[in-house]
């Protein structure tokens, strides 16, 4: 009798937490009915969507509810989703985090950066010319036009005015004029059909030139088909810089963190392909992060925006 008595007491526990779990499950899933993720800008629509379809079989099957998936047409669109709250996750460049802390520090916090196939955690901003442009050097472009990326970009940016600037050269001054793409894409393009006579980029630096090396915005075009590298020319390189993250909303409710968390974090070894198209390019996996990750490019930041007032 007494042992019938455990039996039915524990049955009756497992049910209460089966119950109690199942309840909770709803509780988050009522407050996060979908799990929307900013896309930021860099290339075109249709290929955004088409790289990140598997978020939308995998991790939705993971959480139980809809995985939405946004495009922003720039950097800005996808940096006012998460500050407004109306994006649950999202990849940025360490420049858009850095610019959305300072205007919210409770609105997104850092989970993942990529690491590169040589297992860094960095990458670097390019500057490059039209192979037959004549130009070799930062030297040679003294007196021509260069296209920064994107203002929210920190490759594309941030680090190639700062880092100029370190070199008290004044791109106002330096270049006969200084212009936005639109994204890494459009920059390339528009170097390409002499817009522009450079332009500033992202790429890992790992792996062969002459294929765009291993992950970045020239290793994606010339997967694409879009750029042939023996039409380009490398001619200055940045520092390394940190890699963008992957950020969740901060008031997200904790199990589907915990749940999103756990599907990126083995990514790479539960579906190589899915990781490569996720994290833009090949590398080694995910590592995990935080915010002191980034306060060198937060500073970096802030003395941007103080010296534009």
């Amino acid at each position: 009798m007494f042992a019938s008595l455990i039996r039915t007491t524990a049955a009756a526990a497992i049910a209460a937490s089966a119950l109690t779990s199942s309840a909770m499950a709803q509780d988050w899933k009522s407050e996060l009915p979908a799990f929307r993720v900013g896309i930021l800008g860099g290339e075109n629509e249709a290929d955004r969507l088409r790289k990140n379809e598997c978020i939308v079989e995998q991790l939705g099957a993971k959480l139980g509810v809809p995985i939405e998936l946004y495009p922003a047409s720039d950097y800005a669109g996808v940096m006012q989703g998460l500050l407004a709250g109306q994006l649950d996750a999202a990849q940025l460049g360490a420049s858009g985090y850095a610019g959305i802390y300072l205007q919210d520090p409770e609105a997104v916090e850092p989970i993942f950066v990529a690491l590169e196939n040589d297992g860094s955690d960095g990458y670097y901003a390019m500057m490059y010319t039209k192979a037959d442009s004549g130009i070799e050097d930062l030297e040679g472009m003294r007196g021509k036009s260069l296209a920064f990326a994107d203002p929210n970009s920190t490759s594309g940016y941030l680090v190639p005015k700062a880092e100029l600037e370190m070199q008290e050269i004044n791109p106002a001054e330096y270049f006969s004029s200084t212009g936005f793409g639109g994204g890494h894409e459009q920059a390339v393009v528009a170097v390409l059909n002499g817009q522009y006579d450079a332009g500033v980029t992202w790429t890992s630096g790992v792996g062969e030139e002459a294929e765009g090396f291993s992950r970045g915005a020239l290793r994606s075009m010339v997967d694409k088909d879009l750029l042939d590298m023996k039409d380009l020319r490398i001619i200055w390189k940045s520092n390394l810089i940190p890699n963008g993250p992957w950020v969740l909303r901060k008031n997200a409710p904790q199990e589907a963190k915990d749940i999103a968390i756990n599907w990126m974090e083995t990514l790479n070894e539960t579906d190589y392909d899915c990781y490569v198209n996720v994290s833009q390019g090949e590398g080694k996996g995910f590592k995990r992060v935080d915010h002191a990750f980034f306060t060198n490019i937060v500073e970096m930041r802030k003395l941007e925006l103080e010296g534009s007032r």
